[in-house]
């Protein structure tokens, strides 16, 4: 088994909801992996925090909550763990942030803004998504993107 990455992570809001929703299918799972390699501390943002209340007080989301209820899940988790919060402090709009001409899609636009984020900060990216392009990202390297099997 490798080393626990010294690096604080970003967790994105699909790694969000995974750990909060004791009723998410990947809980357990993703549960078990990170008390394994969050030895640096996670962080959140507002573009993270605010997905994660927008979505589980979803009427759509399986077990949605008010939005009120989930602000105070997301607010227990950060009182109760090694969390830092990052400010948007980057600009999406910042070329040395984000290559824009390597973002082909709507879907590629958070992410990378998330991983410039994480490069900003000398952190990484915590996700389930595989499709995430670092290329986009200048400056990124393997260290900053983890997907979280």
């Amino acid at each position: 088994m490798s080393e626990p990455d010294p690096r604080r992570s970003l967790l994105d809001v699909n790694v969000l909801l995974a750990l909060l929703d004791a009723d998410h299918v990947d809980h357990e799972r993703l549960s078990a992996w990170l008390s394994n390699e969050l030895s640096g501390g996670w962080a959140s943002c507002p573009l993270t925090e605010n997905g994660f209340v927008r979505i589980v007080s979803s009427p759509a989301y399986p077990g949605a909550v008010a939005p009120d209820r989930a602000v105070r899940l997301l607010a227990d988790a950060i009182r109760a763990t090694d969390h830092v919060f990052w400010p948007d402090d980057i600009s999406l709009l910042d070329p040395d942030r984000v290559d824009a001409s390597r973002l082909h899609g709507h879907r590629q636009v958070t992410d990378a803004y998330l991983l410039a984020l994480a490069v900003h900060h000398d952190g990484r990216l915590v996700t389930n998504d595989r499709r995430i392009a670092r290329v986009s990202v200048p400056g990124a390297t393997d260290a900053h993107l983890t997907v979280a099997l």
